[in-house]
């Protein structure tokens, strides 16, 4: 069996969220530690930035809580306890069962190729590519439901998966579809 190829795949941001059923009363939160913010003029939440991990919470009164910076799903699970430990010291009882919902992980990528982006453009369905505008050319697949951003350079970027597992399928997928129609070109 050939060596399994994980093409540098790099997790840079996962987006998370979860509603704890319970009113939060954000002006008790802001006072209690480093690194909160909140200007309700400004934005309806209290925003919370981690130094560990090195990520933020955004925490409304309605109860949702957003994780976003977290690059690996043991971060937001953290990120979720120290939410979780904070909101409790206000006095306001959060359920043990609420569910973290991954929304969105966006990951980088290189291929050990250089990227014939007009030939992708012009064999590949759900492309788009204009260069005057950007360097990149963005494909849309449909299962995982992904959208990438491919460079000339052979990097790549992956956002909108749900799990890393599916990165890792995508990568493998957009890889093989990009062999098949010969837009990869190997490097000098």
């Amino acid at each position: 069996m050939p060596a399994k190829k994980d093409f540098g795949i790099r997790v840079e941001n996962i987006v998370a969220s979860a509603a704890f059923g319970v009113t939060i009363a954000l002006e008790k939160i802001v006072s209690q530690l480093d690194g909160m913010e909140y200007e309700p003029e400004q934005f309806p939440g209290l925003v919370y930035r981690m130094k560990k991990p090195k990520a933020a919470a955004l925490i409304f009164g309605s109860g949702k809580i957003v994780c976003t910076g977290a690059r690996s799903i043991a971060d937001v699970k953290t990120v979720f306890k120290k939410v979780v430990a904070v909101v409790q010291k206000t006095g306001v009882k959060v359920p043990k069962d609420f569910k973290v919902q991954v929304e969105n992980i966006v990951a980088s990528a290189k291929l050990d190729a250089n990227l014939n982006l007009d030939k992708i453009a012009f064999n590949l369905e759900n492309s788009e590519y204009e260069p005057e505008q950007f360097p990149g050319l963005v494909y849309r697949m449909k299962d995982p439901k992904v959208a990438f951003l491919l460079f000339g350079s052979g990097k790549i970027v992956c956002t909108g998966a749900r799990s890393v597992k599916d990165v890792g399928i995508a990568v493998k997928k957009v890889s093989a579809k990009l062999k098949s129609i010969g837009a990869m070109v190997k490097r000098p």
